[in-house]
């Protein structure tokens, strides 16, 4: 065990926080504390670090065990760029470097009778620098900036120029490169693209300490931890497992505790009236039994109703007219701010009832295609047609279409007059604002007020097309859930942004990928875009990108995909498309015809690039398998020299051993040498998945 709380408890003013929470953490263990937003889950991570002292109960860390903590906001004043900042966490590897290399000046004018001390101490060092990883800090500095998603070019940016997502990745990276043995994450993935969330999911799995990290990120829980610590009306609860294990049975638990308290309700209730009964007949012998079984009755230790958090959004979102069946045609769209090209001739269409996700790395244009669609700014090229009898309702994270002055009963009412007071404060309610806070100013409130007042105001205007821009952001996950269920009862169509994949799994029908500055498309969820993303991006790539469906379609078929791949690109204006038997076709005017399959399609023609292209995709193909050979065999040695390293690493401390010093010579040789072959196989391991 590395940390325990014990009975933590914890008031501001009248109103309790956290009662009696108790939970341990083991080493390595990593672990998800879960809740409604106001539940106490930073309370209590402040509480363990110190930050906040609990009214009661005891935090508890193993002697010599050290910790890290991200909050959720980053103060990051004064100067210094991305790559310093990050690397002054290294700073006692970076003295180290400095001493031994101060020692190798200093060796040429050492006395001969001082030499022998002076190696030993010089290697000694040596050796602790490399066991701390002194020859690798620099690139692991490095590839954790890339994995959070910084590219080499903003290395150098200045800290104070960043925005606040940016200040909290660069003290995220900070946090990950120091490898305290305890890490607390305070919603670590708000800021982070999909990429980057995938890239610490990985990094988190494989880290060597424990986590503890608040998260609101279903799919990131399910993959990170093996621990669940639930605060719900202000109490702890453990679950083992993932967040859908805990899910479920969390739900069994809460189902389990109301049917004992109402079967023992209904247990006192029969017992009161035998007691009445005993009573009315009048007897000493009856009496006396009526008697025995009250004092037997007030034994009972009555058990409290369970309480459910009364703190979840009602929504319900309903068009007020049906539209065309064609809802958003968009053709050869193109922008770009300065040199920097976001998309280049993207086209892509939207039909009634659908449900669409456009995902895509930070920076790439995602937010400004929603922008151009709901003409906050103007596209450099290209064009978009709205269908017959299209309403927009655009959700907007910046929550710029909200007025900072106005309190927030008079948004509602200056928007929508017709509503009288009543119904304003039954909306407003249903998105958690009650009593006084309706008179609040927008300018006031929270990110995550905010964002709840937007999405009122939505649900308000009727809208059949529905344009989102992060709705999740600052939502709980019940909140979320309730968000999602909305959605997919929702009869008009819905175009949203996202980064939140477990909410992109349940709420799409259908995915826009936007990579190298092109739309790649997926008919299916977020797990059918995992499963095929990488046959689609590589016939893609063959195709420069610029929408060889053909190629596409063989990568479709090669992967077994029985599904249908379209849109894939645009090429010479015309929409390409694959059928269910992964054949390519080219639209070209309004003449049926079927494909293999027998599906109805547009006077379509086979498009082919000859036997040609059909090899290189084959050998491309088996170069990759070929490849990912090469890296699965490399992994295996590396796990069976780490195995092997870490059994010497016991034999160092036993105590036999220690005594007997040709035995640590031999192991130390052995060490040495499995840390060389170590080195060169993580060297050609990242050479290999750099490719």
């Amino acid at each position: 065990m590395v940390l325990a709380c014990q009975q933590i408890s914890k008031s501001f003013g009248e109103e309790p926080v956290l009662k009696q929470v108790s939970f341990h953490v083991e080493e390595y263990e990593k672990t998800a504390v879960v809740g409604i937003n106001g539940a106490g889950k930073t309370t209590l991570l402040k509480i363990i670090m110190g930050e906040l002292e609990p009214d009661e109960g005891t935090v508890t860390i193993a002697k010599g065990k050290t910790i890290g903590y991200l909050a959720q906001h980053q103060d990051m004043t004064g100067p210094g760029s991305i790559f310093e900042r990050v690397l002054e966490a290294k700073r006692d590897l970076i003295g180290m470097e400095r001493r031994i290399r101060a020692m190798e000046e200093q060796m040429q004018g050492i006395p001969d009778r001082e030499m022998d001390a002076f190696l030993e101490n010089y290697h000694r060092l040596l050796h602790e620098f490399d066991a701390r990883g002194g020859y690798t800090y620099v690139s692991e500095v490095t590839g954790v900036l890339k994995g959070l998603g910084f590219s080499e070019a903003e290395f150098d940016k200045p800290c104070r120029e960043l925005s606040g997502g940016q200040k909290t990745r660069v003290s995220l990276a900070r946090l990950l490169v120091t490898h305290p043995d305890i890490i607390l994450l305070d919603e670590p993935t708000n800021h982070l693209d999909i990429e980057s969330i995938s890239w610490l999911e990985t990094f988190l799995q494989n880290y060597k300490g424990a986590v503890i990290v608040v998260a609101h990120d279903r799919y990131f829980l399910d993959r990170v931890v093996t621990k669940v610590v639930e605060i719900s009306l202000h109490r702890s609860a453990v679950y083992e497992g993932n967040y859908t294990a805990y899910a479920a049975r969390a739900a069994k638990v809460r189902e389990g505790r109301m049917r004992a308290y109402y079967n023992q309700q209904r247990e006192i209730r029969r017992q009161e009236e035998v007691i009445e009964k005993l009573k009315s007949f009048n007897r000493e012998k009856s009496v006396r039994r009526a008697e025995s079984r009250e004092k037997q009755l007030a034994k009972v230790d009555v058990l409290e109703k369970p309480m459910e958090e009364d703190s979840q959004m009602r929504i319900s979102l309903t068009p007020s007219v049906v539209s065309g069946k064609d809802v958003l045609a968009v053709r050869e769209l193109s922008k770009a701010f300065g040199e920097k090209v976001l998309f280049d001739g993207i086209s892509f269409e939207i039909q009634r009832g659908e449900r669409v996700a456009l995902i895509g790395p930070n920076g790439t244009g995602k937010t400004t295609i929603l922008k151009i669609l709901n003409q906050v700014i103007d596209a450099d090229a290209g064009s978009f047609q709205l269908g017959t009898n299209v309403k927009i309702g655009y959700y907007d994270q910046e929550q710029q279409a909200l007025h900072m002055e106005k309190t927030l009963f008079d948004e509602i009412s200056d928007d929508f007059p017709e509503m009288n007071r009543t119904r304003i404060r039954n909306v407003l309610a249903a998105f958690l604002f009650t009593e006084d806070d309706v008179f609040k100013r927008i300018g006031d409130l929270s990110g995550g007020e905010r964002g709840r007042l937007s999405l009122a105001k939505l649900m308000l205007s009727e809208a059949n097309f529905l344009i989102l821009d992060e709705p999740t952001n600052h939502l709980d996950i019940a909140s979320k859930e309730i968000l999602e269920d909305a959605l997919n009862h929702y009869e008009g169509t819905v175009l949203f942004v996202s980064h939140d994949r477990y909410f992109i799994n349940r709420a799409a029908t259908r995915i826009l990928s936007l990579t190298g500055r092109r739309i790649v498309n997926y008919i299916g969820n977020y797990d059918y875009y995992l499963e095929k993303r990488e046959a689609a991006e590589a016939a893609a790539g063959v195709a420069d990108i610029a929408g060889n469906a053909n190629a596409a379609a063989r990568a479709s078929e090669n992967s077994g995909n029985a599904g249908t791949l379209t849109n894939v690109g645009i090429a010479g204006g015309t929409t390409r498309r694959t059928d269910y038997a992964g054949v390519a076709w080219a639209a070209t005017d309004s003449r049926s015809a079927e494909s293999a399959d027998g599906e109805s399609l547009n006077d379509a023609v086979p498009v082919t690039n000859g036997k040609t292209d059909w090899k290189a995709m084959k050998a491309e193909q088996a170069r990759l398998r070929k490849r990912q050979n090469q890296i699965q065999r490399l992994e295996d040695e590396i796990a069976e020299l780490e195995a092997r390293t870490a059994e010497i690493d016991e034999e160092f401390a036993k105590p036999e051993v220690a005594t007997n010093s040709a035995r640590l010579r031999e192991l130390h040789t052995e060490r040495t040498g499995l840390a060389g072959k170590l080195e060169e196989l993580y060297t050609e391991w990242e050479e290999l998945c750099s490719e």
